[in-house]
């Protein structure tokens, strides 16, 4: 008994299932406790936050318990900018996290910066501003610059004690430096983009295992994102690089003839 015991620890431990079922596990607790908070924080609009989420792996390159995670981050002062209005909080929130996933990819910032910058906003905590490198310093005043441009742009008011308002003078100014969508394009025609939609739907899948809900769906998620990583970014990029290598090697072949007589003349006056 203690033999056949120690086998199956054994062959778990060669196919890494344990680890498999672990991580299962972990996202999958991850995700009922963001769930929940959602529907505590945004109420009757809380499905509109999870549909939103469950294609935050093409939308926003990121896990829908991370989208939820973050939403909830700021959810109670945004729901309070609205007027206790919960509909219109899940836009804007869903607006902001694509915003903050579009200025990763475009500016090349560090994700958690971004996000460390809305929570402090929430706060009315603007040091981190700039952090969005979109021209303006970590300060109240610079704040009140960008919401002033983005009113030039918006044709809107744009108060700076409305967490919304904030958010939507952001989205404004993405949107006149050409960042908005970058990460959906990305997600389907850059090689670091769809790895990254891959992994967000990986994370889906295995939370979506362990809570047993849009089991199907997330395989299907995971397989199209597969496919666009592998068949329309990977392999394209391989022929790319056998072809540069072919065009080189050929290249060399053909002055062989014309550069040996000057690579002799060399060799013999050395």
């Amino acid at each position: 008994g203690s033999m056949l015991v120690s086998k199956i620890k054994g062959a778990i431990t060669i196919a890494g299932i344990g680890k498999f079922l672990s991580a299962s596990l972990t996202e999958g607790g991850a995700l009922q406790q963001s769930i929940g908070g959602v529907e505590t924080l945004f109420g009757n609009s809380a499905d509109k936050i999870k549909k939103a989420a469950s294609t935050a792996f093409k939308d926003a390159g990121i896990s829908a318990n991370e989208y939820m995670e973050q939403a909830t981050s700021f959810a109670a002062s945004l729901v309070s900018s609205c007027g206790g209005d919960t509909a219109k909080a899940a836009d804007i929130a869903n607006t902001a996290l694509v915003d903050m996933s579009d200025n990763a990819n475009k500016m090349g910032t560090d994700m958690q910066d971004i996000q460390n910058a809305y929570q402090g906003f929430a706060k009315q905590n603007y040091t981190m501003l700039d952090n969005l490198k979109l021209g303006y310093g970590g300060t109240k005043t610079e704040m009140e610059r960008l919401l002033q441009d983005a009113q030039k742009i918006a044709g809107v008011h744009y108060d700076i004690n409305n967490l919304g308002d904030v958010y939507n003078a952001i989205h404004a100014i993405q949107e006149k430096l050409k960042i908005t969508k970058t990460t959906q394009e990305e997600a389907s025609t850059t090689l670091t983009g769809s790895f990254g939609m891959v992994k967000a739907a990986a994370k889906d899948m295995l939370g979506a295992l362990s809570t047993g809900d849009n089991v199907f769906q997330s395989f299907e998620n995971l397989m199209g994102s597969l496919g666009t990583f592998i068949g329309g970014n990977l392999v394209p990029m391989l022929m790319n690089i056998g072809i540069s290598i072919g065009t080189v090697l050929g290249g060399i072949a053909d002055r062989i003839p014309t550069m040996l007589p000057a690579i002799l003349d060399k060799i013999q006056s050395f």
